[in-house]
């Protein structure tokens, strides 16, 4: 047999005529062929389009929000980005969070197109979740069952749903055996947050969107719930889009940054920054930190028009 007639898995016969390789061999072929294609390319986790929103279209009131906006998150396996949205007030930041979320007013856009892993945004969905800056504790409900909420509407059974809720509560930092049976009113600010935390993430969505968090906490409580949202993020490894006006808390906490330019809302500029691997404390003496702050902070002051952009740095 020649050295072709081998490679290509052909039999040749006395008389030197080929004859075609067994089913067996067949099947090998095929298989070895099929488990050298190319995977199909996983859909983004995210992508905007050219989208634009404008309320009360074609009215003396219309009102453009943002304008002609595009960018595309991928899909990260075992791993989500840390996006946060920043640039000044009224520049759309909240406008591209409810579009991801598919909640009205703001859903759908007026033009393009808004799509979460391929498929076109047409409403709320359980694999996206909404933490806001204002407190949504139900007020009627205990710690517990305000964490077990979604996983309640899902129908889990109460000893199952339960035993998850306990354990979302230890992991954002409060106390099973004090907290549990407290009402929203008995919280702090930044014990109310943990509770929308764990109740966002209890359910495991592929997307979190966070829309100022902690931007009515105290300087103190907010870099710690800094900390603990990067821990919980890297065990979730969901998508995250946060909504923030401080410039170091979006250097501590992205991946990437988005800069809005001024009303209506366009995407100025995207920034890789370097994921957190220290305590936000640790972090802000570092100089490659300190220099990322910095530039975005010159960035923001010139889209803000000067010293007003000083007010980006640490405040709300």
């Amino acid at each position: 047999m020649s050295e072709a007639s081998r490679d290509a898995g052909e039999a040749q016969s006395p008389d030197g005529a080929r004859k075609p390789p067994a089913n067996g061999d067949r099947t090998r072929d095929a298989a070895g062929a099929a488990s050298q294609a190319p995977l199909p390319p996983r859909p983004h986790v995210v992508e905007f389009s050219h989208v634009t929103k404008t309320y009360n279209p074609g009215r003396k009131s219309a009102f453009t929000a943002i304008e002609d906006v595009s960018f595309t998150v991928e899909d990260l396996p075992g791993k989500g980005e840390f996006i946060c949205l920043m640039g000044p007030s009224g520049c759309g930041k909240s406008t591209v969070l409810r579009l991801v979320a598919g909640l009205e007013p703001q859903h759908p856009p007026t033009d393009g197109t808004v799509t979460v892993m391929g498929k076109p945004v047409t409403g709320p969905s359980s694999d996206r979740g909404m933490v806001f800056q204002d407190y949504t504790s139900f007020d009627h409900r205990t710690v517990l069952d305000n964490v077990v909420f979604g996983l309640e509407c899902r129908g889990v059974p109460r000893r199952q749903r339960y035993e998850l809720g306990r354990e979302w509560i230890d992991r954002v930092g409060l106390s099973v055996r004090k907290d549990q049976d407290k009402y929203p009113h008995e919280l702090s600010g930044g014990m109310r947050q943990r509770v929308a935390i764990a109740r966002t993430l209890i359910l495991h969505p592929r997307i979190i969107l966070m829309d100022e968090p902690f931007g009515a906490l105290d300087p103190q409580t907010r870099t710690n719930m800094q900390e603990l949202l990067v821990r919980l993020w890297r065990d979730v490894e969901s998508t995250v889009f946060f909504v923030t006006h401080s410039v170091s808390e979006g250097v501590y906490l992205g991946d990437r940054i988005y800069i809005f330019d001024r009303s209506p809302g366009r995407l100025r500029s995207e920034i890789k920054v370097e994921p957190a691997t220290m305590s936000p404390w640790d972090a802000e003496r570092e100089p490659r930190f300190q220099q990322q702050v910095h530039e975005i902070r010159e960035m923001m002051r010139l889209l803000e028009g000067g010293d007003d952009a000083r007010a980006a740095d640490g405040g709300g």
